[in-house]
């Protein structure tokens, strides 16, 4: 599923990356944020020297969070606890309160 992404839709902005890399990192502005303004999702990439590159690995990263938002999510269907289940949970509530009568200090 291709979804097309219109450049009037997005907003670009490069800004020098940090972190390891030296000398090549620090002084181009590589990096890469792409706001899309319908929905106000934002992407950023940083990890190559290349901004065409981390323009291209933003592009994707939008495109999948846009694939992400179409998908609908299914309805739960609601279920019972099986009575085994219902019965050992109680069974442990019981047992849990006598150790704590248990602690009390004897009446006099």
């Amino acid at each position: 599923m291709s979804i097309e992404i219109k450049e009037a839709d997005i907003s670009l902005e490069f800004f020098r990356a940090s972190g390891p890399g030296g000398q090549h990192r620090n002084t181009t502005d590589s990096a890469v944020r792409i706001r899309h303004l319908p929905t106000g999702i934002v992407v950023q990439a940083s990890e190559s020297r290349s901004q065409y590159r981390n323009r291209e690995v933003a592009m994707e990263r939008l495109a999948a969070a846009l694939r992400q938002r179409m998908q609908k999510k299914r309805a739960r269907i609601a279920t019972r606890a099986t009575r085994s289940s219902v019965e050992k949970r109680l069974t442990h509530k019981r047992i849990t309160s006598l150790k704590k009568n248990l602690r009390l200090k004897p009446e006099e």
